[in-house]
């Protein structure tokens, strides 16, 4: 339930700025209609984010703006906690005490998902309290019941997947599995939403996915409450089937039996360095994946976007106010470079929160007690962590430039590439804050190095639409940034933040070999 505030505070603050802005961005009729012209029929920007119905009222403007973004971090939300409260718990160990009592693994699995429940419910109230409130506005004008619906439709997708991480919980024999198989699951749903969304007749496609079931709400804008009853049998369907599961096998199994013996494969295993690539390689392929195929996706529509005149409409504004001014394409690859900069930031928090789980897990335990340094471990995972973002920069560059190139959007690779490379700055400084505090703090790590994720994203998404002082917009490493290729990178800003970052691991480093090790 605290999770649930916490997200529900960000989806409400996201939808008031979102409305707010809209007044302040698009104050004429004249705007409201060049903005609806240029985006409420263009295909590119639909198969990204949706249909635009009413973007000449603030309500078809805010779910827009909102909806698609929302679905996708509450589906992410739901997927991570129930694998973490199911799946995870059982890993641990705690979930056979729990058992040990008067209680039944049936019983168990019931009790937990009504207790995630009140997660979503949560979530659901705290954003549906601040959409009610902002709708009161006299300039907004969103009534109370209409507002009610529409926070029920953001927290849909998190209650679906929710359910989706409930059952393979039930199906996998590790949380790591269970949560990928899970976020497959939401790249399926979104894949087929996309293409739903792509072509006029291919609309039927929304039926067949989660994510689709969603946008035919139609929230604010046409209201059709019968969509609620795919997803309310979805979710407990799922439930139903993962209770029916966890009673049919013993704790610690899986209903898929995973392998009990495999051959050896010792490669990458002679020292510490060899053990982290080997540890983080299957979440380093997948995170690969996601960046290399949204930006090549991302690069596919730069054509269509700068046809729809970007910087020459009051969308211009807010991508000026976050360093991307400049001609229609290029201002349109400055907002993508920093949408791909969040995702390369979560895999440095990736990094440092596994190097805290190995320690916590107590694994770290039985490789220090080997002729394995503190140090060479340590800077052992620092250093692969701090390639694999290099890497993940690179990817990110040449997979826009691919995309683009294919419509012959007519944009540099030298550009292109420099920008992919100027979005790693921020996720090294990241990766610095997050090893500081495993070395100062441990117990701390996961809070401190999403939290400033967390508030970097949160200042740019509300100075965006110029919510915010300078001086608060600073305090985001995202705004540190320069909106390459929009703008020349900053090396100079770059290198302070990679300093920092330097700096901030060598201070950890130096801290984790004075201290004991810590577990959970």
């Amino acid at each position: 339930m605290r999770s649930g505030a916490l997200w529900g505070y960000v989806f409400g603050i996201f939808v008031a700025s979102s409305a707010f802005s809209y007044l302040s961005l698009y104050k004429t009729q004249a705007q409201r209609d060049r903005l609806a012209a240029a985006f409420g029929s263009n295909s590119a920007t639909t198969a990204l984010f949706g249909p635009a119905p009413a973007l000449q009222t603030v309500a078809g403007f805010t779910v827009y703006k909102v909806s698609m973004t929302l679905m996708i971090l509450g589906a992410v939300w739901g997927l991570l906690t129930s694998t973490r409260l199911l799946r995870g718990e059982e890993d641990s160990g705690r979930w056979e005490l729990l058992l040990a009592g008067r209680t039944t693994r049936r019983g168990a699995t019931t009790q937990a998902l009504v207790g995630l429940a009140g997660g979503v419910a949560t979530l659901w109230a705290i954003t549906a309290i601040i959409t009610v409130v902002t709708g009161l506005s006299g300039k907004i004008g969103i009534p109370a019941g209409p507002a009610l619906f529409f926070a029920v439709a953001l927290v849909s997708s998190a209650a679906m997947f929710l359910a989706v991480g409930a059952l393979t919980s039930q199906l996998a024999a590790t949380r790591r599995q269970a949560a990928a198989w899970a976020a497959v699951a939401l790249g399926v749903s979104y894949a087929v939403r996309m293409m739903a969304d792509s072509a006029v007749d291919l609309h039927w496609l929304r039926w067949a996915s989660p994510l689709g079931w969603v946008e035919e709400l139609q929230p604010l804008t046409g209201p059709r409450p019968l969509a609620l009853l795919p997803i309310v049998a979805f979710t407990a369907v799922l439930a139903v089937v993962s209770v029916h599961l966890a009673g049919n096998r013993d704790v610690g199994a899986s209903t898929l039996p995973d392998r009990s013996s495999a051959r050896p494969r010792l490669g990458l295993l002679s020292g510490p360095v060899g053990l982290a690539i080997r540890l983080t390689r299957p979440t380093v392929i997948g995170w690969g994946v996601a960046i290399a195929l949204s930006a090549l996706l991302y690069g596919v529509v730069v054509k269509g976007l700068g046809a729809a005149g970007i910087s020459r409409s009051s969308v211009g504004q807010v991508l000026t106010r976050l360093g991307a001014p400049g001609a229609d394409a290029d201002a349109y690859l400055g907002l993508v470079f920093l949408i791909l900069a969040v995702l390369v930031a979560f895999v440095a928090a990736g990094q440092v929160t596994a190097a805290r789980t190995e320690e916590a897990g107590g694994r770290l335990d039985h490789l220090l007690v080997r002729p394995v340094s503190r140090p060479s471990w340590f800077g052992g995972r620092l250093l692969v962590a701090t390639l694999i973002l290099v890497a993940a920069g690179v990817v990110a560059g040449v997979c826009t430039w691919l995309g683009a190139a294919s419509q012959h959007a007519g944009v540099g690779f030298t550009p292109v590439v420099g920008a992919g490379l100027n979005i790693v700055p921020p996720a090294i400084c990241i990766l610095g804050i997050g090893a500081l505090t495993l070395g100062v703090w441990p117990r701390a790590t996961s809070v401190v190095v999403y939290g400033v994720l967390s508030w970097s994203l949160l200042v740019e998404i509300v100075g965006g639409i110029g919510a915010l002082n300078h001086w608060a917009f600073d305090t985001s490493v995202f705004h540190q940034m320069a909106s390459a290729p929009a703008v020349s990178p900053n090396w100079t800003t770059a290198g302070v933040m990679v300093a920092t970052g330097v700096i901030s691991a060598a201070v950890g480093a130096v801290a984790f070999r004075h201290r004991d090790l810590a577990g959970e």
